[in-house]
């Protein structure tokens, strides 16, 4: 066999992201032939990140892309905040959003089969695993249309897109910048979800007949904590976080903006994290070595 020169491992490195010991090995196998290489090794990583899959992937990044009265939030999800940070990443959950709204789809199924630079995207999240190393996936997806879009990003985890009619950008962007922060479940009171408003009323029940008081009296105790949650939850209701003294309604009334739609996705919102313990690993690695 001949003898695998340094540049050519660099070579397969640039090429391949993979580190030096593993192009080193890849090129022995193929005898120095750096395509039959990275043909391999792209075989291998399917294998890769079907291993990588079962990793709990509850970081990651919101991108939002828009072309005209169109535009999308995507969440793409990683094991480490590190690694949602990479460039690669990055230009990955980028692009993918771009591709989604172009061809007007929220699927993750239909996303994974659309064209990425000749190959899916199924394939370049596969490339990615293999070299970044984590588990990576296109989490969820949607679309929102108006003729009035604002959108704010606060840092990689949340990512906001409202429709309104009226006002101007300023206001649009201070609009999305509140409900980043205030993350309100429904523009007014009869946009709540019915389920969610039942079980806030069953708790509020159950908090009030352990009081003892009258029906009456409890049935006032249930409406007023009623209150109190719409006040935190429903957009118009929620004191203005651009000024605490005012409700967005007064706001958006008084700029004359009437708010049809919003998206707000937050990093990890319903996955179930794995709780560490640090000790215990390290004492695992430790018994592992030991054998």
């Amino acid at each position: 066999m001949s003898k695998i020169s340094a540049k050519l491992v660099k070579e397969l490195r640039d090429r391949t992201g993979l580190g030096m010991m593993e192009c080193k090995k890849a090129l022995e196998e193929t005898g120095g032939d750096i395509e039959t290489a990275i043909d391999n090794l792209r075989k291998s990583g399917q294998a890769k990140a079907a291993k990588k899959a079962g990793n709990i992937a509850a970081d990651g990044a919101i991108v939002i892309a828009q072309e005209g009265n169109k535009a999308i939030l995507l969440e793409v999800n990683c094991q480490t905040d590190f690694v949602a940070k990479d460039d690669n990443f990055t230009a990955f959950a980028n692009k993918v959003a771009e591709l989604a709204l172009a061809n007007n789809t929220t699927d993750a199924a239909a996303i994974a089969e659309l064209d990425y630079d000749g190959q899916t995207v199924e394939e370049a999240r596969v490339a990615l695993v293999q070299k970044i190393g984590e588990n990576i996936q296109v989490r969820r997806a949607k679309i929102i249309e108006g003729d009035n879009l604002a959108s704010y990003r606060h840092g990689l985890r949340i990512g906001v897109v409202v429709s309104t009619e009226g006002g101007d950008e300023e206001n649009g962007k201070s609009l999305a910048m509140h409900i980043a922060a205030f993350n309100p479940v429904a523009v007014n009171d009869t946009d709540v979800p019915a389920d969610i408003l039942a079980r806030e009323k069953e708790i509020a029940e159950a908090k009030a007949r352990e009081s003892g008081k009258p029906d009456n009296i409890i049935e006032k105790m249930i409406e007023g904590s009623l209150r109190k949650y719409l006040d935190e939850v429903v957009l118009v209701r929620q004191a203005y976080v651009m000024d605490n003294d005012k409700k967005v309604g007064d706001v958006l009334k008084a700029d004359g903006v009437t708010v049809k739609e919003f998206v707000r996705f937050e990093v990890g919102e319903g996955i179930e994290k794995k709780e560490e313990d640090f000790a215990a690993e390290v004492a695992a690695a430790q018994a592992a070595a030991a054998k």
